[in-house]
């Protein structure tokens, strides 16, 4: 594992506007300094929106082909989610875009019922966890969260860290009346995880005059914020020493003491 640098990109996605947000979060990509991963917003080119008609992009659309243009462009792996039509399903579908065009998907399997997310999604399968510098990364969604068994970082001792997985990233749309919420689970998954963990949340008002508080942060294994953000947009980078959470491991291995479990997957 080498030193990983990880741009947090914290924007008021605008409402319904695809194009406005390519060029918006193009401008906010060019203020950050080199990075190996820029993470952006949930859903950024629309906002947290469930009418998918005015909305929904294909994987042959322009929201793939501006995450690689931006890719190429910064020399970075570029990340956020976009609503996204696959067959007849359209998915809130996280790209994880790396410079020479390559790409992974992980589509967001926790759906946020409260908003009817459900009725207008499908929910993902898949748990991919992805490398950069020797880094094995669990890209999730928002409202994922919430859920500590989806995320449980298990023992494999194949790997460098004795476990599953190095960092959780969220991408979300997470309001500021559950910002409590959110501040507290992103440290909750780094302490019981023994990872840490980087959270994008966006900033504003969006078109249904839901404020969000931003919030945006990085989590070291033992639950302190390297960096939190506030309520206005910001592009933030930060530098992650491997050696920082080899030690933890080694000299808190809460992790050789977990129950032993798999996980079913519809």
């Amino acid at each position: 594992m080498q030193t990983l640098t990880i741009s947090l990109i914290q924007g008021a996605t605008r409402w319904h506007d695809a194009e406005a947000n390519r060029a918006y979060y193009a401008g906010l990509i060019a203020q950050a300094a080199p990075s190996d991963l820029l993470v952006l917003p949930e859903t950024m080119m629309s906002g947290f929106t469930q009418d998918t008609r005015a909305t929904v992009d294909t994987m042959d659309g322009p929201g793939l082909a501006w995450m690689r243009e931006q890719a190429r462009l910064s020399g970075a792996t570029v990340t956020g989610s976009l609503a996204i039509r696959d067959g007849e399903t359209i998915y809130n579908r996280l790209l994880w875009v790396r410079p020479d065009g390559s790409y992974d998907c992980y589509d967001k399997r926790h759906l946020f019922r409260m908003a009817e997310e459900h009725k207008r999604y499908g929910s993902g399968t898949a748990r991919p966890i992805l490398e950069i510098r020797g880094w094995r990364i669990l890209p999730q969604v928002c409202y994922d969260l919430r859920f500590p068994v989806w995320l449980r970082n298990r023992r494999d001792e194949s790997q460098a860290g004795g476990m599953d997985y190095d960092l959780a990233l969220f991408v979300a749309n997470w309001p500021v009346g559950r910002r409590h919420a959110w501040r507290t689970l992103l440290r909750a998954r780094a302490i019981e995880n023994l990872a840490f963990v980087v959270g994008v949340n966006r900033v504003g008002v969006d078109g249904h005059d839901l404020s969000y508080s931003g919030d945006s942060a990085v989590i070291d294994p033992l639950g302190e914020a390297l960096v939190e953000l506030g309520a206005v947009e910001q592009v933030t980078t930060v530098r992650l020493d491997p050696a920082h959470l080899l030690a933890h491991r080694q000299r808190f291995p809460a992790w050789m003491d977990a129950d032993d479990f798999s996980l079913q997957v519809d």
